[in-house]
């Protein structure tokens, strides 16, 4: 079974314009819609194939994301590869690849993310340190008037209890804030892990299925006009065409 789904996206150009998803569906296919989201099923002798937006909108140049279930309706094992999926994107007469982000890229991304998050907690933690560490001294400006004029004096008083408790408060602080980051990349790694698509042996009767990831272009030929976004999937030796059209979101 050879697996292919085509994407044709008219897409409107705009900052932050949002965009949604509709699909066409040819003589065997169905266009559907699960949960007030627009799906399409595409039935051939040896699989079926569902596919729908996996946000009811998303933003003008943002990255679309899909999500692909995959049936087996035959009768030996079917293998899927993330590596075989291709996209392109058409605008005019011009043809303008486009990544497909496979799992692992995806994890390297969240890495990446935390390194940086790590080091803004880090800059935090470092600005309460110092917080904590001047809370305990107080100085007080004086004016005194006399005959001969008015003057004015500081004096500076430091008090334990008060810097001991902005220490407290600055270590609940800095453990707030790195824990929750530490949570926080867990639980995106978890969610990458359980969604995305990856490489898989379907079983006969089985179903897989996961969120395909793709990176537009960052030119594709006349802006201004219609663009075809196109994305196809090997499994096997069968292919299933799936045309989207994506409107401006009013």
């Amino acid at each position: 079974m050879r697996f292919v789904i085509v994407a044709l996206c008219a897409l409107s150009c705009g900052g932050c314009m949002q965009e949604t998803v509709r699909f066409a569906a040819n003589s065997e296919q169905q266009a559907i819609v699960r949960d007030g989201q627009p799906a399409l099923v595409s039935t051939k002798k040896n699989s079926i194939v569902m596919i729908r937006p996996a946000t009811r909108q998303f933003a003008s140049g943002a990255r679309p994301v899909f999500v692909v279930g995959i049936h087996n309706l035959s009768k030996a094992p079917l293998d899927f590869a993330v590596r075989n999926v291709r996209a392109s994107q058409i605008a005019g007469t011009d043809t303008v690849a486009m990544k497909v982000i496979p799992y692992e890229e995806l994890v390297a991304e969240e890495r990446t993310r935390e390194a940086v998050t790590a080091v803004l907690v880090g800059a935090a933690i470092g600005a309460d340190a110092w917080a904590a560490s001047e809370a305990g001294y107080r100085t007080k400006t004086t004016t005194v008037n006399s005959p001969s004029g008015s003057y004015s004096y500081r004096t500076t008083s430091y008090s334990p209890s008060t810097a001991l408790a902005a220490e407290r408060h600055a270590t609940r602080q800095s453990e707030h804030l790195i824990d929750t980051a530490i949570k926080q990349g867990q639980k995106n790694l978890a969610k990458l892990e359980r969604n995305v698509l990856k490489d898989d042996t379907l079983m006969p009767g089985e179903w897989y299925g996961g969120t395909l990831h793709l990176q537009p272009p960052t030119s594709a030929g006349d802006a201004s006009g219609p663009k075809a976004d196109s994305s196809v999937f090997s499994v096997g030796r069968v292919e299933h065409r799936i045309d989207v059209i994506q409107d401006s979101a009013h």
